[in-house]
């Protein structure tokens, strides 16, 4: 008597109620919440597989529903990807945050920072509900994570990437991403960069830009990086890495802080976001609205300018300048006027 051979079962991952195959690229919706008057409200989502097995990266934007730049970032990602086979599978999450997208709100309804909810509880609060969802269907079905942002609301960011340093295979993603300034950040109690090491998801921040708006430089600098960190995983071929100078020019500061303003009042900046600025050095002047009584606003130490005040009205105490120090800020200085000037996508 012959016996059959049994058929070989085709893998795929779920991803809510959608299963998704390999060699399938897919777009679907993952419910999260309902509204008041009782309509359901998703997240998108953007599954793209690939025929051989291989790593799970997602990238992810809007966790701060007000940070736009991300969003711009996929789009542009996926067009790239559209003439590409890769090797494993991409999630992409364009909006994670759509209550505070929809609002053009930094926060949830209830005014909770989502990335310090993480890694969430399905009977907690709204954003503790959310990031559960979000870390049960997404976060815990990949080996590595991208994780977009902006400054927030009148804070303009340099490119930068923010890691925890200490764990080599973010260490070697954090340099590959190829922005010249790279920042050793300490987790934070309930963000997803937390949460994503806890589960042994290696995962990146990439911070450029200020909220609700789009920086064509930032937008072109973050596509790139994406792209290199997938062709470092193996997902895309080494052979397309097209060589770059200012990829190689990676400085990682020594450390970081921040420049308050000593008086209230309006200001006059003197410098711009990315320039350098000496130890004592004046940023900005504080002066009445007569331009009398001028204060001036000087730092503490020598560094670079990664993140820059774009309201010129200011309290007392309010953040002016983030400072990021180097051991030599002039090579610092000339590789992020290279990566200005060269910030090709790919």
């Amino acid at each position: 008597m012959k016996t059959e051979t049994p058929k070989k079962k085709r893998l795929y991952i779920k991803i809510g109620n959608e299963k998704f195959y390999g060699g399938e690229s897919k777009k679907s919706m993952l419910e999260i919440a309902s509204l008041y008057d009782f309509t359901k409200l998703y997240i998108p989502i953007e599954v793209i597989r690939g025929t051989k097995s291989g790593s799970t990266l997602f990238i992810s934007a809007a966790i701060h529903g007000d940070e736009l730049n991300g969003v711009e970032i996929i789009k542009r990602v996926l067009q790239k990807l559209k003439s590409r086979t890769i090797r494993g599978t991409l999630i992409v999450v364009p909006v994670v945050n759509i209550f505070g997208f929809n609002t053009r709100s930094r926060y949830l309804p209830d005014r909770r920072d989502l990335n310090r909810c993480f890694p969430g509880n399905a009977k907690g609060s709204l954003g503790a509900r959310l990031a559960h969802i979000f870390m049960k269907e997404i976060v815990s079905k990949c080996s590595h994570g991208i994780d977009l942002h902006t400054g927030s609301i009148h804070l303009n960011n340099l490119p930068q990437i923010r890691a925890c340093l200490d764990h080599p295979e973010t260490d070697e993603l954090a340099r590959f991403f190829g922005v010249p300034v790279v920042i050793d950040s300490k987790l934070r109690d309930g963000s997803l960069r937390e949460a994503g090491r806890k589960r042994k998801v290696t995962t990146l921040l990439y911070e450029g830009g200020e909220a609700l708006r789009f920086d064509e430089n930032v937008i072109r600098v973050g596509v790139r990086g994406c792209l290199s960190v997938m062709r470092q995983i193996g997902m895309l071929p080494k052979s397309e890495n097209k060589p770059v100078p200012n990829t190689k020019k990676v400085y990682v500061a020594k450390g970081d802080y921040w420049v308050r303003a000593p008086h209230s009042g309006s200001c006059r900046f003197l410098k711009k976001i990315g320039d350098e600025a000496a130890r004592g050095e004046a940023i900005a002047i504080i002066s009445d609205l007569f331009g009398s009584h001028a204060v001036n606003v000087t730092t503490e130490s020598d560094g670079i300018i990664v993140g820059l005040r774009t309201l010129p009205l200011v309290n007392r105490g309010d953040a002016m300048a983030h400072i990021a120090t180097f051991t030599d800020r002039k090579k610092v200085k000339r590789a992020i006027a290279l990566d200005t000037t060269d910030s090709t996508e790919d």
